[in-house]
């Protein structure tokens, strides 16, 4: 039986912990997981669940929470960042039922890692730095991240000790981007790591000659008619438009984004063209959708609809 059922105690203001009413938003909110979790009297559906089964509920609301931020919505990041802390406490209750961690432990796990990280803004103990503590520059404070980031794989490591596989006499330099990524943000990651490392292009200039490098040889590999080169090029040149928008400084993952949403507005007002003229989707021929398209983006760029 889980601790939701335990009868209340007094707090140390003499309110009953388990009164609604005097409950803290986040202890409301891990209380409520417990009960949907109790195996006798929770909800079917929660008991059931694991950390593989969860998980992909947990990147789709990540990508909600992207997504009312692209829209500019407040409203809706406010429900969706609910949405997603609910997954990170759905995961915690899960590690608590198997006596690993609970939701405390991931609190103050984050905590410590942000002082652990900042030492040019917090104390060793979490304390602000004086007013007037010299502050490094952007550059120094990145090199700075990554050496402790290094020092925390490596303490990692030496923590699991005999559970560890033999340690590589070579780590892996791009090693720790998270597999689960979509592969165009993991791309863009992994570039960043190997350009930290000094293998990188001079400027932007020549990943773009890169890309069309790339576009050549996916074209061969069509002319060939070989689907496995064709999927190896296509890989290559995706990765170079990766590397591209990182020298650009830009996120591929928001300009594939906004890309979409751009041909899906473009279209709608297509096909609101072809219905204007008489015509329809399926029942066009490209020439006319080509027009209906060309008269979209002309709307568009005039402010239409």
């Amino acid at each position: 039986m889980s601790e939701t059922r335990d009868a209340g105690r007094s707090g140390a203001n003499g309110v009953r912990d388990d009164d609604p009413a005097a409950e803290a938003p986040l202890g409301r909110l891990l209380r409520l997981m417990a009960s949907l979790r109790d195996p006798v009297a929770g909800c079917p559906w929660d008991v059931a669940q694991s950390f593989a089964t969860i998980v992909p509920y947990t990147i789709e609301e990540a990508y909600e929470v992207a997504d009312a931020v692209a829209r500019g919505d407040l409203r809706d990041l406010r429900d969706e960042l609910g949405d997603l802390l609910l997954q990170v406490v759905f995961h915690a209750r899960m590690a608590e039922e198997q006596g690993a961690f609970a939701f405390d432990d991931v609190a103050r796990a984050i905590g410590d890692k942000l002082v652990r990280r900042h030492p040019h803004v917090f104390t060793p103990d979490g304390a602000p730095l004086p007013a007037g503590s010299p502050r490094r520059d952007p550059a120094a404070v990145e090199a700075q991240w990554a050496a402790i980031k290094a020092q925390e794989r490596a303490a990692r490591q030496a923590e699991r000790g005999a559970d560890s596989p033999e340690p590589d006499p070579v780590p892996d330099p791009l090693g720790g981007v998270a597999r689960a990524l979509p592969a165009l943000a993991r791309a863009e990651k992994i570039s960043r790591r190997a350009a930290a490392h000094g293998f990188d292009w001079d400027d932007a200039a020549q990943v773009v000659a890169k890309v069309r490098e790339e576009t050549d040889e996916v074209a061969e590999a069509l002319a060939a008619g070989d689907p496995e080169a064709v999927s190896e090029e296509i890989g290559d040149l995706l990765f170079s438009v990766a590397n591209l928008a990182r020298h650009a400084g830009i996120d591929p993952e928001t300009a594939l984004r906004d890309g979409t949403a751009k041909f899906e507005r473009r279209f709608a007002a297509m096909a609101r063209h072809l219905a204007a003229a008489g015509g329809a989707l399926g029942r066009s021929d490209l020439a006319a959708m080509e027009a209906a398209w060309q008269a979209a983006k002309r709307d568009e760029a005039a402010g239409g609809p």
